[in-house]
């Protein structure tokens, strides 16, 4: 290792994209035919670590997968990637694949997830 590199302390390594999946009222329900989802959110899960949401309120747009970036990404001024309708096996090994890759801020999106990406609801202010 070069001497101007510091090796990273244990417990200290590098946080990688994470991958939270929307299951609620709509995604990850009967509502959306023709989807194992449970497979699905398996196989995101032996890529990349996962985190289960319940209603991200575009459920439309279901199955909802959002890409959040790594520390690196998020150094580099990346935000979390939204995704809609992913509700085929090969829409989540694309993603599954760019967030191994690095994801948002580190790694170039692929053209064929510019199909799926969805702007995000806004917030909701309290009234």
């Amino acid at each position: 290792m070069p001497a101007d590199i510091a090796p990273v302390p244990p417990g200290r390594e590098p946080v990688p994209c994470r991958v939270v999946v929307c299951r609620d009222c709509c995604c990850g329900t009967p509502k959306i035919t023709g989807v194992d989802h449970a497979a699905q959110t398996a196989r995101l899960r032996a890529l990349v670590p996962v985190r289960v949401s319940e209603c991200l309120d575009v459920c439309e747009q279901a199955n909802v997968v959002v890409v959040q970036p790594s520390a690196e990404g998020r150094a580099a001024g990346a935000r979390p990637v939204w995704f809609g309708l992913v509700n085929d096996p090969e829409a989540t090994e694309d993603i599954a694949a760019w967030a191994l890759a690095g994801g948002p801020g580190v790694a170039p999106l692929p053209d064929i997830l510019d199909l799926y990406t969805l702007t995000p609801p806004r917030r909701r202010t309290p009234s």
